[in-house]
């Protein structure tokens, strides 16, 4: 099976545990991706949603930074997880089960959403886009990482990560759901975001535990992050 997203729901009662290597690999690649995004937006205050959101890696990140966070997911057993790490911790964070394609919430609710290791994931992308604008603000910024769809890219991410290191589990990701770079830029303006700049992300050490660490690349072929914005009103 591909694009199996039962793994998140399977694991939710280790997600906090650091005893998974691949739920540890997750939470490795967050400080990677805010070592980019913290320099595209001030977070501070800001409202801030974390679409695909899982077990909250992310989202108490960004609480951290002071951005009052809204996180979402399918995954009803991960958002419980989530949920009960920021309430032993003291956290204000909301957490919702729902998915991208049907966000319960406001227009212009958020000045920020975020969404990482999930557009490779989703069953309508452009309806996930245009969800994405209508509750962004006016001038708000949509942060995203996904993987390229080449022949390095399911080499690196299948073939090595999965089937062979084990970095996630098998059938995590289809490749044919990864997505080229010029498509996502197409399908960000068809929805009503204007793109920004895009990035590399990908292993640039090991840590103690010998787990992979992450951060800035300037190659995208393989996993990519990158900005777009939702246009300011005309006065």
């Amino acid at each position: 099976m591909r694009n199996d997203l039962t793994i998140y729901d399977k694991v939710a009662d280790d997600w906090w545990s650091d005893e998974i290597r691949w739920v540890r690999t997750l939470k490795n690649l967050v400080p990677g991706r805010l070592a980019w995004m913290d320099r595209q937006i001030d977070w501070t205050g800001r409202d801030v949603l974390d679409l695909g959101c899982a077990g909250g890696f992310m989202a108490e990140a960004l609480d951290d930074r002071g951005a009052a966070v809204t996180g979402i997911d399918p995954a009803a057993n991960a958002i419980a997880a989530a949920r009960s790490h920021a309430e032993q911790a003291g956290r204000s964070i909301r957490y919702d089960v729902g998915v991208g394609e049907d966000l319960p919430y406001e227009d212009a609710r958020f000045d920020a959403v975020v969404c990482v290791d999930v557009l490779e994931h989703v069953q309508d992308l452009a309806q996930v886009l245009a969800e994405v604008t209508r509750c962004l603000r006016p001038d708000g910024v949509f942060l995203f990482d996904t993987i390229n769809r080449n022949m390095l890219a399911r080499l690196a991410t299948i073939t090595v990560a999965e089937d062979i290191l084990r970095l996630l589990p098998k059938g995590t990701h289809d490749p044919s759901m990864f997505i080229k770079p010029a498509e996502l830029r197409a399908a960000m303006d068809k929805a009503g975001l204007e793109p920004g700049r895009f990035t590399g992300l990908g292993p640039r050490g090991v840590n103690r535990r010998l787990d992979l660490t992450f951060g800035p690349l300037p190659l995208t072929a393989i996993l990519y992050m990158g900005t777009a914005r939702k246009p300011k009103v005309s006065p």
